[in-house]
C-alpha cells in the first residue's frame, strides 16, 4: 500500500493509513461521487483487515467524504454546488470571527507559528508542491481557529468539511490559485500583526469567499 513507509511494507496498515489511501483516490477522481466503496476491493488494495477498513470508512464519513447506509454499505458522497456554497458562507462567517479573535487574543507562540506556516506555504508555491500546500493550508487555518480561543467555533467548523473531491483537485490547487491564496494569507497576517481585528475578519471573509468563487468556476468548466 502506497501510504506505508518503504521499509515497513510487511506491517498491516492502520485505519488512518487506509483512510489516507481512500481519500487520495477520491481526490484524484479514481473513486467518483456516488461510487460504491467495496470493502473486499479496499482490503486487496491496501492489505488492511476488514475491521480497519470499516474504521477508515467511518472516519471518512465523519469528514463528509463518504456516505454509509445500512444494507447498502459505503459510497463516495455526492454534494451539490449549492451545498458547497452554503458551507463556504458559514465558513466565511466563522473563520472571519476566528481571525478577529486571533488578532485580539493569540499568544506570541501562535503568532510565530502562523508566520512559520506561511513561509512553508510560500515554499510550496515556488517548489510546485500542491499536496503539501493543501496539508499546510489546513494547519494554517486550524491554527487561527484554535488560537482564537473560541472552542465552539472550532467544533462547528469540524463539521463543515467541504467536499472538494467533487471537483478536480489539481485544478483547485493550480499555481495561480496558490499564489492568490498566499496573497490572501499575507493580508490576513498583516492585519493580525497590526492588531486590527476588524481588518483581519474582513480579509479572512474575502479569502474564504474567493475560495468558493474558484470552486464555482472550476465546476462550470468541468460540468458545464
Amino acid at each position: 500500500m502506497s501510504t506505508q513507509p518503504a521499509d515497513d511494507r510487511s506491517r498491516a496498515p492502520t485505519a488512518a493509513e487506509i483512510a489516507d489511501w481512500i481519500r487520495e483516490r477520491i481526490r484524484r477522481g479514481r473513486f467518483v461521487p456516488g461510487q460504491r466503496l467495496v470493502e473486499i476491493d479496499i482490503i486487496r488494495g491496501t492489505g488492511g483487515s476488514r475491521s480497519k477498513v470499516r474504521d477508515a470508512l467511518q472516519r471518512l464519513e465523519g469528514e463528509g467524504l463518504v456516505t454509509i447506509e445500512e444494507f447498502c454499505g459505503a459510497s463516495v458522497r455526492t454534494a451539490s454546488l449549492e451545498e458547497v456554497r452554503q458551507i463556504y458562507r458559514a465558513r466565511a462567517a466563522l473563520e472571519g470571527i476566528s481571525a478577529a479573535d486571533f488578532a485580539r487574543h493569540a499568544s506570541a507562540g501562535d503568532r510565530l507559528r502562523l508566520r512559520e506556516l506561511h513561509g512553508g506555504l510560500e515554499s510550496c508555491v515556488s517548489g510546485n508542491a500542491p499536496e503539501r500546500f493543501g496539508r499546510l493550508n489546513g494547519e494554517w487555518h486550524g491554527l487561527i481557529v484554535s488560537g482564537s480561543g473560541n472552542v465552539v467555533i472550532g467544533d462547528v467548523l469540524q463539521r463543515l468539511n467541504v467536499p472538494i473531491h467533487r471537483l478536480l483537485f489539481e485544478s483547485f490547487y493550480s499555481a495561480e490559485r496558490l499564489r492568490t491564496a498566499i496573497d490572501d494569507h499575507r493580508a490576513i497576517i498583516e492585519a493580525i500583526e497590526a492588531g486590527d481585528a476588524t481588518l483581519a475578519e474582513a480579509a479572512m471573509r474575502r479569502h474564504i469567499e474567493d475560495g468558493f468563487e474558484t470552486l464555482s468556476s472550476i465546476d462550470h468548466e468541468v460540468n458545464g
